[in-house]
């Protein structure tokens, strides 16, 4: 009679059974980690967001200022062929057209010592006594002191001149020829005009610069220059200003005028407001403004077919930014008649994905024709206090991202608490993991070597009982 034990102890691979076992026993793990992995993506996201925000509200801050919004441009006209001098505008430049003739450059005072006492060579000693002494002054400045020991040299004037820093520098020039070299002392201003021309006060140098006295090489001249002109059927009468450098920053507000030649025909300067350059403000401020809603919009897609969902899906804030930032921008301003709103100047809401269409033509017209009211629309009202566009943006903004209470930070916060609780989880779960497998495995070991053993029993069975 035979004995048999449906396979038992027949060679069975445990090993898949234990895999299944583990595989069952990681479910929670992996799903732990699943969470991780989305939390963690959306705490990237969030933080992208975050800059995109910050970027707007820097758009934002660009636009909430009177000053931001006074942008001059500056046209030079000139019958010749190269104007004779450039200008530029700042944002207190009052709009306007001048007239301007250069009659004449400011140049820097440039002297040389006399030929009579020139040198053969720059190592010529030229202190007669014990010491020298070389004294100068640049304009009204104090007086300038060199001290020459009884070997003193041309060249060692020139270095102790430049030493001093006095604003004046030394150089020396050879007015001879190469065989029979006159070595002389060069001084000349670092500054243009009148005011900074050079005297010498004192030489007991063998240059005798006072006695012998110098020859000018370039004479110290103030620029000068002619506002409007002289008509007395007109009833006008041009103005001569005189300034000691060929930048004029002071003679109209807010222009500058740098003058580069003289020339007998007038230049006419026309400052204008420069709307090109506050629309392209406002256009940055509106591609701002789009980057923030296609982003989220990117993110909060779900696929019906596919099931398939962006990781801003159920996410709250995401709504939530999007809606602080399109009530700033198309919140009503009070206190203000001609434009009170937005739309008004072309800001049009795309129906399709919530972006901002910018109507060029109507911001053109509203710009050319109603200028101050565009910029009252984003700049506070200083008379009623209340916040224009810009203004209403960089405070919407505030309000998400403010390190202590805003909800951008706060949800940041939360799932950075979140991520790493579900790393301690993980961790604490991959430990008990790690023990269920040994324990298993360590289990089916005995099983296997149980049945091995019954194997061994029924053989004797089925020998003792054939």
């Amino acid at each position: 009679m035979a004995i048999s034990v449906g396979g038992l102890g027949n060679g069975i691979d445990f090993g898949p059974v234990v895999d299944v076992l583990i595989k069952a026993q990681r479910i929670p793990i992996d799903n732990l980690t699943q969470q991780k992995l989305q939390a963690s993506k959306k705490q990237t996201d969030l933080a992208l967001l975050g800059g995109k925000l910050l970027s707007l509200q820097g758009l934002a801050s660009s636009l909430r200022t009177r000053a931001s919004f006074n942008k001059n441009q500056v046209n030079v006209a000139s019958a010749s062929a190269q104007p004779p001098l450039s200008a530029s505008a700042s944002s207190t430049a009052a709009p306007g057209t001048y007239q301007v003739t250069v009659n004449q450059l400011a140049s820097a005072h440039q002297i040389i010592s006399k030929a009579s006492t020139a040198v053969s060579s720059t190592d010529t000693d030229i202190v007669g006594g014990a010491s020298g002494t070389f004294q100068f002054q640049a304009g009204t400045g104090p007086i300038q002191t060199v001290n020459l020991d009884s070997t003193g040299t041309l060249d060692d004037l020139r270095a102790a001149i430049n030493d001093l820093g006095a604003g004046v520098s030394a150089s020396i020039l050879n007015t001879g020829s190469e065989t029979t070299p006159q070595y002389r002392l060069v001084l000349s201003a670092n500054e243009t005009g009148l005011d900074h021309a050079i005297s010498i006060v004192a030489d007991d140098t063998t240059l005798d610069a006072v006695t012998a006295g110098v020859d000018t090489f370039q004479a110290a001249q103030d620029s000068e220059v002619v506002l409007g002109g002289t008509d007395i059927g007109a009833g006008t009468t041009a103005i001569t200003i005189n300034r000691s450098t060929n930048t004029l920053t002071d003679v109209v507000a807010g222009l500058s005028l740098n003058l580069q030649a003289v020339d007998s025909k007038p230049v006419t300067i026309s400052v204008s407001p420069d709307n090109e350059a506050v629309k392209g403000a406002i256009s940055e401020f509106v591609k701002g403004y789009n980057d923030i809603v296609t982003f989220v919009n990117e993110r909060t897609f779900y696929n019906t077919e596919t099931k398939e969902r962006g990781i801003f899906v159920g996410e709250s804030l995401a709504r939530n930014v999007l809606d602080r930032i399109r009530e700033s921008v198309f919140s009503q301003v009070s206190g203000l008649t001609t434009y009170t709103g937005a739309s008004q100047i072309g800001f049009e809401t795309e129906p399709t994905d919530g972006t901002i269409k910018l109507n060029e033509a109507t911001l053109d017209s509203a710009l050319s024709t109603n200028f101050s009211a565009v910029r009252d629309l984003f700049v506070k009202n200083t008379t009623t206090g209340s916040n224009g566009i810009a203004d209403l943006a960089v405070n919407a903004i505030d309000g998400l991202d403010n390190i202590d209470t805003g909800s951008l930070t706060r949800r940041q916060n939360a799932l950075t608490n979140q991520v790493k609780n579900l790393t301690q989880q993980i961790s604490t779960k991959e430990d008990a993991s790690s023990r269920y497998e040994e324990q298993q495995r360590l289990k089916f070991a005995r099983l296997d070597g149980l049945l091995a053993k019954l194997q061994s029993q029924l053989k004797q069975l089925q020998n003792a009982f054939p």
